[in-house]
């Protein structure tokens, strides 16, 4: 029954596709002559649509109001661009406009009249007359002379991230995702390449194994490579990759994406994309992730962190590294290099560093191996691999580490004999004030030492004390310091351009002018809250941001939530969790400058209060990715910096979801800071957060600590699960349900097993019942008493154990 059911499901949604299809070939055409236009506002018509219906081509919103030209597959649920003209650049939703001129070019301009994209084929077209741009069935957008049947423009020749079936790849293309691109190199091999600000590396076919081993070959001439209609990757190396549903009928596509790696996809007839292939199975193969001296891990997520010792270098960029906090000494020509009998080595066990090797080594002994990295002033680690023999591998530098349970070997740092490789973290990150050391960021390790370290290291660890100590004392004055400034007292000149110099030396400082300028004299409004506004805005190169503005009559409180969203926000970095990258100060304007996220926020999804179905477009696996990103998020902010950091607002509005529904979370305006002290919690000056999502204790005037993120957590949780607002759920008389009756209905469906019955109807049975289960359990317990609730590290492990176990929820009838 449940299969006729399924089966049916199949053909209906196939025949609203195919009609979908028909009503766009109809609506839109797939030619266009010269003097043609498309105005932003007229979305959601296409600009052209290819004959069969297949493929679109006009206005693709990538944010809450921003846009880019593209080409996309008619049928997808998301609308997954394979082509876009304006990657890097989206446009306002507003007063933007795509026009095929007379002379042929496709141009798009912005509200402003700014060109962001042409086609540059005016120049090439200049005196012809009759030329017409179309949209093809194999998703090429074209610009041709009808009278020769020539091409003069084509997409297919500039790919961005994304290669179609029929789509030639030659010598001449790459397709690129940030600092990665896939690419025919000079060897005549299509190789994925790593190309980041410090160096560059071939990362695919596997380094390790030499071009024949990989299966290919350079006698490739040609150097040509294309997918073809059954879902066979062929290259002139003699590549052959294929997809796991090997077959014509199926719409397909190959992307390289933002973690390095090239992965095949299939359209399925619910409109979702499934992956068939990938070029890397293991993620942490990929170079450049986690940066210098950072290492890659995968369990079973991607996270990096940083080798003993060591810090990131910029806490908003991974791809930047980790910088040592130690020094091994100059080897520098006609310098002393150091002596041998200065240092030791720390183990970092089943880790290796590729590339960067010294020397190549028979097997040796491990002492042997030590000993060579010792004598050589350019070692600053080695590797050493027991696999049958012992395989020695000096390192000059440290890159593209990657930790594996499967690594038969460790990597072994060396350090200064008189260096405590975990007390300077400390006096680091307490020196820079609300310094968040997370999981990701320094690897926890009980360090094998091998070397022995002379009695005067605990001189060393009371010298990094004190240096902690001066750096809070530093803290101390930097704030008082600014606190003159914002005042009406009178400063020197001198004076006041020292303070701001310290103060924004881990922020770029904007000018009110300048986001003023960026915003459009703050004319877009992305959202509003009890502290101030938000707005969209474009700074100087085309990066799209969003602005927060408090509000002119801004209190202390308003002046607290600033600092308090400038210290935690600068200072943090985790994939769910928004990032800050600038702020304004001057006189009364206060502003903050953020990553801009292009999806809205949960609530916008999750309550469909416009009543326009989108929250219908929530499936569960987004859904259940949406709530571990979340208890991620928080996770790293409890329990992974060296002060604990409350966010006391946890609800829809402040979860951001990015274009591919990963959770971030805003709003730090209402953040404070307790000590990892055990204590009983802090106190604060007035009541913080929503109604509906506020924990017991704040009503009750109790100390608060995490466990108030923890409770709120827990109603956002259920609210996913039931698809609406918990506040607004009401007993059969119309009398709005207590925590108590809540908490009671929870207990009935974890011991009947029936959460049918509780989860949102309009999934239509399309969910994981052991992953509702899990929620539901775990939304429980966030609502008990405050000590007996679960932390946010316990929940984002109890969510992880369920991550991975039905990526296509079955149909229950």
């Amino acid at each position: 029954m449940a299969a006729l059911v399924t089966d049916c499901i199949a053909a209906q949604l196939s025949l609203v596709t195919l009609l979908l299809c028909s009503s766009l070939a109809s609506t839109a055409q797939h030619t266009l002559g010269a003097g043609t236009s498309l105005s932003v506002e007229d979305r959601p018509q296409p600009f052209l649509v290819s004959p069969d219906g297949t493929f679109s081509c006009g206005f693709l919103q990538v944010g809450d109001n921003a846009f880019s030209f593209s080409v996309w597959f008619t049928a997808s649920q998301n609308s997954t661009a394979v082509w876009t003209a304006n990657r890097d650049a989206p446009v306002n939703g507003r007063g933007s406009r795509v026009s095929f001129t007379r002379d042929g070019e496709l141009a798009l301009a912005d509200a402003n009249g700014t060109m962001v994209w042409t086609s540059r084929t005016g120049g090439v077209s200049a005196g012809r007359r009759g030329l017409t741009v179309s949209l093809n069935n194999t998703g090429n957008l074209v610009i041709a002379d009808p009278s020769t049947g020539s091409t003069v423009w084509q997409s297919f020749d500039w790919p961005t991230d994304t290669l179609l079936p029929s789509q030639p790849f030659t010598k001449d293309t790459k397709l690129v995702a940030g600092y990665y691109s896939l690419n025919f190199d000079n060897d005549n091999v299509l190789r994925l390449l790593y190309y980041g600000p410090d160096v560059a590396s071939l990362y695919w076919p596997l380094p390790d194994l030499n071009i024949y081993a990989a299966g290919r070959t350079n006698y490739n001439s040609s150097r040509i490579a294309f997918l073809n209609n059954t879902g066979v990757f062929l290259s002139s190396d003699q590549l052959q990759a294929q997809a796991t549903d090997l077959g014509l009928g199926i719409k397909r596509r190959l992307t390289i994406e933002q973690d390095g790696n090239l992965r095949m996809y299939s359209l399925n007839t619910s409109g979702a994309w499934t992956q068939t292939w990938s070029a890397l199975k293991q993620p942490c193969h990929a170079h450049g992730i986690c940066g210098r001296n950072g290492i890659c891990e995968y369990q079973p997520s991607l996270r990096c962190s940083c080798l003993p010792g060591h810090n990131m270098t910029d806490r908003a960029d991974w791809r930047k590294g980790c910088k040592p906090l130690f020094s091994i000494g100059n080897c520098s020509q006609g310098t002393a290099p150091p002596s041998p009998e200065q240092f030791m080595f720390v183990k970092v066990p089943q880790t290796d560093f590729y590339g960067f090797d010294l020397a190549f080594n028979k097997p040796v002994t491990f002492e042997q191996c030590r000993d060579t990295c010792l004598n050589m002033c350019q070692c600053s680690a080695f590797s050493y691999r027991i696999d049958g023999n012992g395989f020695c591998y000096p390192k000059g530098l440290l890159f593209n580490g990657y930790t594996s349970p499967n690594f038969p070997g460790s990597i072994y740092l060396k350090v200064p004999r008189d260096f405590n490789v975990s007390a300077p973290l400390i006096a680091a990150a307490s020196a820079a004030g609300l310094a968040c050391s997370p999981n990701d960021t320094v690897k926890t390790v009980n360090p094998d030492v091998y070397g022995k370290a002379p009695r005067s290291s605990g001189k060393w660890a009371y010298l990094f004390a004190f240096a902690g100590v001066l750096g809070v004392l530093d803290l101390l004055f930097i704030a008082t310091g600014w606190w003159f400034l914002s005042s009406k007292q009178s400063i020197p000149t001198a004076l006041e351009a020292g303070y701001r110099k310290v103060m924004t030396s881990q922020f770029r400082r904007f000018t009110y002018r300048e986001l003023k300028e960026a915003t459009g004299n703050f004319k877009e409004e992305l959202g509003r809250g009890g502290s101030g506004v938000v707005y969209r805005g474009v700074l100087e190169g085309g990066r799209v941001v969003a602005v927060k503005r408090l509000a002119v009559d801004v209190t202390v409180q308003g002046d607290e939530e600033f600092w308090a969203e400038m210290t935690v926000l600068g200072r943090i970095n985790h994939i769910n969790l928004v990032r800050i990258w600038g702020f304004c100060s001057e006189r009364k304007h206060k502003m903050l400058v953020y990553e801009y996220v292009e999806n809205q926020s949960l609530d916008r999804h999750l309550f469909d209060a416009d009543g326009d179905g989108k929250a219908a477009t929530l499936a569960w696996s987004e859904r259940y990715k949406i709530a571990l990103g979340t208890a991620r998020g928080l996770a790293y902010l409890h329990h992974e910096c060296l002060e604990w950091v409350i966010h006391c607002d946890v609800k829809p509005e402040n979860i951001l979801l990015t274009r591919e529904f990963d959770a971030k979370i805003s709003d730090f305006g209402l953040a404070k800071l307790s000590k990892r002290d055990g204590g009983a919690g802090v106190e604060l000056t007035h009541m913080r957060g929503t109604s509906g999502y506020m924990a017991p204790e704040w009503a009750l005037n109790l100390p608060i600590n995490a466990k108030v993120d923890v409770y709120s957590f827990g109603i956002v949780l259920l609210e996913i699960v039931v698809g609406s607002r918990l506040q607004d759920q009401t007993t059969e008389t119309g009398e709005r349900l207590q925590l108590p009756q809540i908490a009671q209905a929870l207990r009935h469906v974890l011991d009947s097993g029936d959460v049918m019955s509780l989860v949102d109807a309009r999934l239509q049975g399309q969910f994981n019942p052991r992953q509702a289960m899990e929620m539901v359990r775990i939304s429980l317990s966030c609502m008990e008493e405050r000590t007996c609730r679960p932390t946010m590290d316990d929940i984002a492990k109890a969510l992880t154990a369920f991550d991975d176990e039905d990526e296509h929820p079955a149909y229950h009838s």
